[in-house]
């Protein structure tokens, strides 16, 4: 699907091959527009529990402002191990898990410790083009496997399999999945650790969507197979499940070789987390875990009144089984999603991503989240009816 419309600006044009540039630049144009709805950006709107700005607080007051050893404060570690061995089954220690500056750190710093120049990647398409990024930086090659609406975005392991080849290092896994809300089911993950096992490639699992899933799906972290742990490194953070993104915290759990040398690429570029950040998020982690529940309470009410109101437009969307997004296929419109984003901004007042955002393949999609108030999103769709259903008519 072709970008047609003479009325799209040259400046969003000339990016719209590039992904995240891409998403730049929708978000730059929605500043002209302060009564702009935000349903494009991955940050949630909820407030970071009490407990949590307090612990900050108290780190401050109390002077625990200094430096943390680099891989992390000790006790922030420990806590996180015993999460990841209580809840998702994984034989890891504190010398296993590494604290860093945000999960986009966690990403950056696996793929330059891991990669070497022309190794590949097997890359679930679509996906958050920060891996592109992340991956291109350290020289290695993105292979892309297939996912499917009809199959909910979930990973083949005969996809995987297909393709293979004797420069292959590593396989990655998003899940849940961002942009597609889709989740790869326990089953399809037993099948893949067997691949990833047979053909000694590492894995790496990115679970920062973890906490929310939805309609009786469940979360399983590919690790915790047999023969998995020392071919694992399962990315995660506090931003998403705990509404801490500006707190920057996140964490990579791995081989304790792998650790080490994940460390020492560390110190050569940001250091420690910050300290205060830090015992926020220790807080987080072993305080009351009450706001998860109704933080996915208010989720699960948005999401399904974003689920009414695309269905009452006419569009449809893939099953989303966890996070905050549906994955929306515009194609109906008759015009490109980049085309649709920008005239859902400029005349419609509501910021979405298109899909071709999150690679190239995919201009016939919406990425709408669900972060904004039962109102806002009620007002959004209403502001999107018009311009949706202007489009279908002259298609």
């Amino acid at each position: 699907m072709a970008i047609a419309n003479p009325n799209i600006p040259e400046d969003v044009r000339a990016v719209a091959a590039d992904g995240t540039q891409l998403r730049y630049k929708l978000m730059e144009l929605s500043a002209l527009y302060p009564d702009a709805i935000a349903l494009g950006r991955g940050d949630p709107d909820l407030a970071t529990p009490a407990h949590i700005v307090e612990a900050a607080k108290a780190a401050m007051r109390d002077g625990k402002m200094g430096a943390t050893p680099i891989a992390g404060l000790p006790e922030l570690r420990e806590a996180i191990a015993a999460k990841l061995r209580a809840e998702n089954g994984l034989p890891v220690r504190f010398e296993n898990v590494m604290v860093t500056t945000g999960g986009q750190e966690g990403l950056y710093l696996v793929m330059q410790t891991l990669l070497d120049p022309g190794d590949e990647v097997l890359v679930p398409d679509p996906r958050y083009t920060s891996y592109d990024e992340a991956i291109a930086s350290a020289g290695g090659k993105m292979v892309f496997v297939p996912t499917t609406h009809a199959d909910a975005f979930n990973l083949r392991p005969e996809a995987i399999e297909a393709a293979i080849t004797p420069k292959t290092k590593v396989i990655l896994i998003i899940t849940p999945s961002n942009p597609t809300s889709g989740i790869v089911t326990e089953d399809r993950l037993r099948a893949i650790a067997e691949i990833a096992i047979r053909h000694n490639l590492i894995v790496i699992s990115d679970e920062i969507y973890e906490k929310f899933l939805f309609d009786g799906w469940q979360h399983f972290s590919i690790g915790s197979l047999p023969g998995m742990a020392e071919r694992t490194i399962t990315l995660n953070g506090f931003s998403k499940t705990y509404a801490m993104t500006g707190f920057r915290v996140g964490y990579a759990a791995a081989p304790l070789n792998f650790i080490q040398a994940m460390t020492r690429v560390k110190a050569a570029t940001t250091g420690a987390a910050a300290s205060i950040s830090q015992w926020a998020a220790l807080a987080a982690q072993t305080g009351t875990q009450e706001p998860i529940r109704e933080f996915h309470r208010i989720y699960a009410e948005r999401r399904a009144l974003m689920m009414r109101g695309l269905n009452e437009l006419g569009l449809d969307y893939s099953d989303p089984r966890g996070a905050f997004f549906l994955w929306t296929n515009s194609s109906s419109t008759g015009i490109h999603a980049t085309e649709l984003a920008y005239l859902l901004l400029k005349e419609g007042r509501v910021l979405i991503f298109p899909g071709n955002a999150f690679g190239e393949n995919w201009g016939g999609y919406l990425r709408i989240s669900v972060l904004q108030s039962t109102d806002l999103l009620t007002e959004a769709l209403a502001r999107m009816r018009p311009i949706i259903e202007r489009y279908r008519a002259q298609g």
